[in-house]
């Protein structure tokens, strides 16, 4: 069963990237200081954050002093046989990302799990999907940079 992923990019008090998975009816949050990666070798820091509603995958807009765009969505299909829910829990989740910019299997992998913000690494596996980062600034919703919006 396909469900939704977003990736906003958010310019709150440092620029970053939050990347959002639908699981149990909220989405689960990591923010990712580089953000996502389509080449293997970088593995990017992802904090997770707190969960937020489902309804939050779809602002864009002013925040605050900063603001957020759509930098990416779509659907995705866990890639574990116990599901999405028991992977996590288990600190490391494979999944198949069918967005408008990021496509094709990665992997979180928790690296620390006992403080107040567990830190995972996101991590895109080698497929027919894998190559470099291309330059992507737009939101998939407006069509704006972050700096047009703001």
């Amino acid at each position: 069963m396909a469900r939704s992923f977003v990736v906003q990019q958010h310019q709150a008090t440092t620029l970053h990237y939050d990347f959002r998975l639908e699981v149990g009816g909220v989405l689960r949050s990591w923010a990712v200081p580089k953000g996502p990666s389509m080449d293997p070798a970088e593995k990017r820091l992802a904090v997770e954050v707190e969960d937020h509603s489902l309804a939050h995958g779809s602002f864009e807009g002013r925040a605050g002093k900063g603001g957020v765009i759509i930098w990416d969505r779509g659907s995705y299909e866990p890639l574990d046989d116990e599901g999405i829910e028991a992977a996590l829990a288990q600190g490391k989740a494979s999944f198949r990302l069918a967005g408008e910019k990021l496509r094709g299997a990665f992997t979180l992998v928790r690296t620390r799990g006992n403080e107040k913000k567990p830190q995972w690494l996101l991590i895109k596996r080698r497929d027919d999907e894998a190559g470099e980062n291309a330059d992507w600034p737009e939101s998939v919703v407006s069509g704006k940079t972050l700096e047009e919006l703001l």
